[in-house]
């Protein structure tokens, strides 16, 4: 067994809070208000009525269109950079392999959960199309146009899955069998597998059944919170959102039943006040059911009512990034783990040599999520930079060098006899 705290172990990589982890106490919400009528449901966007023309980049300084999904919808900065559409490149990596897309209406998302940059609360400062989702902005286009480029050769694409996010929106599900219709009337399935980051709030069974009809190959869902208490506080009544810890288990056990093993799971944010042994006896759960896990570090988003609370302490969020892969890809139970009172990881279950093999190897550090075309445990949606800045990476988009695994093993309290890392030496390397 393996056990941390070694003898040669460095400082704790603490939190703004003084404590390696965040507990429950600390991470609450603030209260949503109420946006001012005009801005409810869209209202300055379909007043103005301004006609979308191609390319949107988000511009606090001028009226947002009227862009209406299926015919637009956005996606992600790196991915718009990795399809061409705009100019950039991204520290260390070449942007993503996932092609990120969004469905996007005046009203926006009308859920309102609290770590999201996306929430309906925002209405009072910033139309729609204008907010920032995990911390970069996302850029209109005509999803027609996005399934051409993509569809002239879809064997060249650097993008190894294409997933749709849906939005709690009354047009919602329909819109995403548009969406994905345009897409495969251009690319093949077979050639670039897709995704689907569901909305359950608004979905049944059958809307699951139709999209895997469609050719969809993974159908996730975003519990984000951890445990039931933390999901009404951040995503249910506790911010006037209307989303259910129940409905999210419904529509995750269709999936199991629809999609199959290895087929289904759900995203979870570490970091917002559960224990690590909550989370991980979560992924257990998911990898019993046969489905899987993809993780994301808490880190507050701009304009969102958590945006006041500290970061995922490193220490806290790498424990939880290397007991995650251990269980989802290496057969540890979290039963073979230890934790102390505070619910922290303190063995691992696993002998030292093997540990370290894991920990040398770096997968288990990257970006979690779906797979690409490389192996099952390396993820295409590898999100660059969207759980943390590039000075303090988080979730690494790219394969961690030697010196990214000694930033690791100090963030661990695991560093070998004679191994140093000082703050910054990943950056002065690169």
């Amino acid at each position: 067994m393996t056990c941390l705290k070694p003898e040669n172990a460095g400082p704790a990589t603490t939190g703004p809070n003084g404590l390696d982890f965040n507990p429950f106490d600390i991470m609450e919400p603030r209260t949503p208000t109420m946006p001012p009528k005009e801005a409810r449901n869209g209202g300055r966007v379909k007043a103005a009525d301004v006609r979308p023309e191609g390319l949107y980049l988000p511009n606090n300084n001028i009226q947002t269109p009227n862009m209406v999904s299926p015919e637009y919808v956005q996606l992600s900065t790196a991915a718009a950079i990795t399809l061409g559409i705009m100019p950039g490149k991204m520290h260390r990596c070449g942007c993503t392999r996932c092609l990120n897309i969004l469905l996007t209406y005046p009203e926006g998302c009308r859920a309102n959960c609290a770590y999201c940059g996306l929430a309906r609360h925002r209405e009072a400062d910033r139309d729609y199309a204008d907010r920032n989702f995990i911390r970069v902005d996302w850029p209109s286009v005509p999803m027609a146009k996005i399934a051409q480029i993509v569809g002239e050769d879809p064997d060249a694409s650097p993008f190894h899955r294409m997933c749709i996010s849906m939005i709690t929106h009354p047009r919602s599900d329909e819109d995403t069998v548009s969406v994905l219709k345009t897409w495969t009337d251009h690319v093949d399935p077979d050639a670039i597998p897709i995704s689907i980051l569901s909305n359950p709030t608004t979905m049944e069974r059958q809307d699951v059944q139709t999209l895997r009809d469609m050719g969809s190959d993974i159908f996730t869902v975003a519990l984000d919170a951890a445990t039931p208490e933390i999901f009404d506080r951040t995503r249910g009544k506790g911010v006037q959102s209307p989303h259910s810890w129940k409905k999210y288990w419904e529509i995750l056990m269709d999936a199991r039943d629809i999609f199959g093993p290895q087929k289904f799971g759900a995203h979870i944010i570490v970091g917002m006040g559960e224990t690590e042994f909550e989370i991980l006896e979560l992924v257990q759960q998911l990898v019993d059911l046969g489905g899987h896990s993809h993780m994301f570090c808490f880190y507050p988003e701009q304009g969102s009512l958590m945006d006041h609370l500290p970061a995922t302490p490193r220490d806290q969020w790498r424990r939880v990034q290397l007991a995650r892969y251990m269980i989802d890809y290496y057969g540890i139970r979290v039963e073979q783990m230890k934790f102390d009172d505070q619910g922290r990881v303190i063995d691992f279950g696993l002998a030292q040599a093997e540990l370290d093999s894991i920990i040398d190897a770096g997968t288990a550090f990257r970006t979690s999520g779906c797979p690409g075309k490389f192996a099952e445990d390396i993820s295409a949606c590898d999100r660059p930079y969207g759980d943390s800045p590039p000075s303090d990476i988080a979730s690494y988009p790219f394969q961690p060098a030697d010196v990214d695994i000694r930033r690791i093993r100090s963030q661990l309290d695991m560093l070998k006899p004679g191994q140093t890392y000082e703050d910054g030496d990943d950056l002065e390397d690169y």
